[in-house]
C-alpha cells in the first residue's frame, strides 16, 4: 500500500483527533500493529495490516505500535516501527523508519520499536484512562500489566497510576461503525470492482469447467485493479453450495448444478463482499428457479428495512419471515408461519443471519445492540444483506428436484438519509438479468 497522500493525511488526522476527543483529556490510547505470519518454513502469508492500526495511520507495516496521548506537549501522536536496516530492506523490502512515520505519515514523533519499553511508562503515568484491548496482543499485554504495576509502586512519590482500561470497542469501533465519505468512496470503488469479477465470472462458467478456474477469472480482475482478495473467495458448484464456508473450490462443474459465489476484492483495506447464484449451463431449472425466486423476495424486502431510524434487526426479521412463507410454498416447511419461526424450523435450511456490518474488515466492528436492544441504523452504515436457502443433498421428505440447491444471494447496502442505496448493483440478480449476461 502506498504511503497516504495528502488528502489522506488530513482524513487520518481528523479519525485520530475523533478518537481522541471521545478518550477525554487524561486517556491514552495504545494500538499495536498487526504481526507477520509464517505460512510455511520461511515463507509468510501476505501481510495485511491490524484495521485499527491502519484506520488511524495507513501504515502499513508489522511490528510496530501508535500511542495517542491527549495534550502532550511534545506531540498527541506517536509511532514506534522498526528501524531502517539496510540488510534487510535489500530481503524484506523498504521500511519507513522513524524518519519516514514522520515525514510520510504525519506522527508527532517516531522511536524505534525497541524504545517503546523505556517510554512506556512516562506515556501511562499521570493518565487516568488506557484505552487498549487486552487479550488480542499476548506479546503486548505483560508488558502494559507491569509497567501499570511499576507506576503504582511509585505513585505516592510521583504520578497516579491509570485506573481504567477500556476496550477500544466503547470507542474507536463505534467510530469506524459511521463511515466517512473518504471511506465511502474506496468502498464504492471495490464494490464496483467486485461486481465487474462477479460478472466476469459468469461469462467464464461453462459445463464442463472448474471452480477454480472461474476463482481465478474473479482473482484476475482483483489483481489488474491493483486490489487483492478482500476474505477467501467461495465457488461452489452443486452440492458445495450448500457449505457455507466452502473454501476448497477444487470440484469439476457439472451440468445443470447451480454455481454459488461469495467474493469480494478489498481496495486500499476497505473489502466488497458479494453473492450471486446462477446456472452452470446458463438457464436455471424449474425447481432452482422456485428457490431462487423465494431467496431473491426476500433480500429485497430485506434491503428495504435498511432506512435510518428503523432498528438494525429489522432485515434479518423481514428475510426471516420471507423465507420461511417461500419454504412453505415449496414444501420444505409445513405449519403456520409464526409457529415455525417461533420454533427456529427455518434454520434447518437458512442457519445464518441476514447481514453484519462491512468495512476495513469484510465482518466489520461495531455493536449490533445497546443496552440489548437493537440499535437503530444511522446514515453512513454499511451493512450487507445475504438471505438463503440451502437444501442439503438427501434431505428426508424433501423433494428430490430440490436436493442438493445451495442458493446465497448478497450485496452490500449503505445506509443514507434518503434510503438504501445498493453499491454493488452492477451485478445482475433477477433471473432474467443472469441469464442474459450468460448468452452474452
Amino acid at each position: 500500500m502506498p504511503a497516504p497522500t495528502p488528502a489522506e493525511l488530513t482524513e487520518y488526522a481528523a479519525r485520530r483527533q475523533r478518537l481522541i476527543r471521545a478518550m477525554g483529556p487524561t486517556g491514552v490510547a495504545i494500538i499495536p500493529s498487526a504481526r507477520e505470519v509464517i505460512r510455511n518454513r520461511d515463507a509468510h502469508y501476505r501481510f495485511r495490516q491490524d484495521s485499527d492500526f491502519l484506520y488511524l495511520s495507513g501504515f502499513n507495516e508489522p511490528d510496530s505500535l501508535l500511542v495517542l496521548v491527549p495534550n502532550r506537549k511534545e506531540g498527541e501522536f506517536l509511532m514506534f516501527v522498526r528501524p531502517r536496516d539496510a540488510a534487510r530492506e535489500i530481503w524484506d523490502g523498504r521500511r519507513a523508519g522513524p524518519e519516514g512515520a514522520v515525514s510520510r505519515y504525519g506522527a508527532d514523533q517516531a522511536f524505534v520499536i525497541d524504545e517503546f519499553d523505556k517510554q512506556l511508562q512516562d506515556l501511562l503515568a499521570g493518565r487516568e484512562r488506557v484505552f487498549y484491548t487486552f487479550g488480542e496482543h499476548p506479546e503486548w499485554d505483560p508488558k502494559i500489566a507491569a509497567c501499570v504495576r511499576e507506576i503504582r509502586e511509585v505513585s505516592r512519590r510521583g504520578a497516579a497510576a491509570p485506573t481504567d482500561f477500556v476496550a477500544l470497542e466503547t470507542t474507536l469501533h463505534e467510530q469506524r461503525l459511521i463511515k466517512t465519505e473518504a471511506e465511502l468512496e474506496l468502498i464504492r470503488h471495490a464494490c464496483a470492482v467486485t461486481a465487474g469479477a462477479h460478472v466476469r465470472a459468469m461469462r467464464a462458467t461453462r459445463p464442463g469447467g472448474w471452480e477454480w478456474a472461474v476463482a481465478a477469472e474473479i482473482h484476475h480482475e482483483f489483481e489488474r485493479h491493483g486490489m487483492e482478495c478482500g476474505y477467501g473467495s467461495i465457488v461452489g458448484g452443486g452440492d458445495n453450495a450448500c457449505i457455507l464456508h466452502y473454501k476448497e473450490n477444487e470440484s469439476p462443474l457439472n451440468d445443470g448444478d447451480l454455481l454459488l459465489i461469495d467474493a469480494g476484492g478489498e481496495y486500499r483495506g476497505y473489502t466488497a463482499d458479494i453473492t450471486r447464484t446462477f446456472p452452470i449451463n446458463g438457464t436455471y431449472s424449474g425447481a432452482q428457479k422456485a428457490v431462487y425466486e423465494v431467496v431473491l423476495a426476500a433480500q429485497v424486502a430485506a434491503i428495504a428495512e435498511l432506512t435510518a431510524g428503523n432498528a438494525s434487526s429489522r432485515p434479518h426479521e423481514v428475510a426471516t419471515r420471507a423465507l420461511t412463507e417461500g419454504m412453505v410454498a415449496l414444501g420444505l416447511l409445513s405449519g403456520d408461519v409464526d409457529s415455525l419461526i417461533a420454533d427456529g424450523k427455518h434454520r434447518q435450511f437458512y442457519m445464518h443471519g441476514t447481514g453484519h456490518w462491512l468495512g476495513l474488515d469484510v465482518h466489520d466492528v461495531g455493536r449490533y445492540k445497546i443496552d440489548g436492544v437493537a440499535r437503530p441504523f444511522q446514515p453512513g452504515m454499511v451493512m450487507t444483506v445475504e438471505p438463503g436457502l440451502y437444501i442439503a443433498p438427501g434431505t428426508p421428505g424433501i423433494d428430490p428436484r430440490f436436493h442438493g440447491i445451495g442458493i446465497r444471494i448478497e450485496d452490500d447496502v449503505l445506509v443514507t438519509a434518503s434510503g438504501p442505496e445498493v453499491l454493488t448493483h452492477g451485478v445482475p440478480k433477477t433471473v432474467a438479468e443472469v441469464e442474459a449476461v450468460m448468452r452474452g
